[in-house]
């Protein structure tokens, strides 16, 4: 079974890039320690940097998410509640491949 992660990466196309490999390997000098630009779609993803949070809304925010499941289930019926945790369960089955 194969899967994206398991692909190869497709070599370069650019000669310079590909006249550089070589002399890597027949300098065995280790592979990646390359000063020549590689194409943009070989280059990994950089992940961006995020914003820093204001404190105080992370405060009012994780305070509203700890109250609010317990609030939800305080208001759901017995049945309901029932009714929640078959459809999760059938949900669960069906990812895992079962029926």
């Amino acid at each position: 079974m194969y899967d994206d992660r398991m692909r190869k990466k497709k070599p370069s196309t650019d000669p310079n890039v590909i006249a550089h490999d070589i002399l890597q390997a027949i300098t065995g000098e280790p592979a990646g320690t390359t000063s020549v630009q590689r194409e943009a779609s070989e280059e990994p993803t950089k992940k961006k940097a995020q914003p820093e949070k204001n404190p105080a809304a992370v405060t009012l925010g994780r305070l509203g998410g700890l109250k609010g499941g317990k609030a939800r289930a305080d208001k759901l019926s017995a049945k309901k509640r029932t009714e929640i945790a078959k459809k999760a369960a059938r949900s669960r089955w069906e990812k895992k491949g079962g029926r």
